[in-house]
């Protein structure tokens, strides 16, 4: 059995989203202590896992909630729960495309600064430097 403590760094996930998570049901099956502490086993882990995932695209608390019930309802409830797996993977690649492109310009910026750098270049680009030129034409 793991305490939260232990589940948040075996997890990286804080104290206080487990807790959050598992006050809105969650966890379906964690069991708590004589002293009312959260206990996790490995099974509560698993749940931790895919709840994790599910928010990190951005998944809902109602819409995991909705699919730990399906989980719980049994195997009538895999097609659904499929399609809902569909989803949130298609969500999450339309997410990966989105941070490719902003990876792209990043490379790009890496790329014009580290040769401003290293050509001792002033950016043409910064509005900072086109008004000091200016002064410095007026003088």
């Amino acid at each position: 059995m793991y305490t939260i403590k232990e589940v948040a760094k075996i997890m990286d996930v804080s104290e206080h989203t487990l807790r959050f998570w598992a006050k809105n049901g969650l966890f379906p099956e964690i069991k708590r202590d004589q002293n009312n502490v959260r206990l996790f086993n490995d099974n509560d882990l698993e749940w931790v896992k895919i709840v994790k995932c599910l928010r990190k695209v951005g998944t809902d608390n109602k819409s995991i909630k909705r699919y730990i019930d399906l989980c719980l309802v049994g195997d009538s409830t895999l097609k659904e729960r499929y399609q809902i797996i569909l989803d949130t993977k298609e969500k999450a690649l339309n997410q990966m495309e989105d941070l490719k492109n902003q990876l792209e310009v990043l490379d790009y910026k890496q790329a014009f600064y580290e040769n401003l750098i290293k050509n001792n270049l002033s950016d043409p680009w910064n509005p900072a430097n086109k008004i000091q030129q200016a002064k410095e034409m007026a003088l």
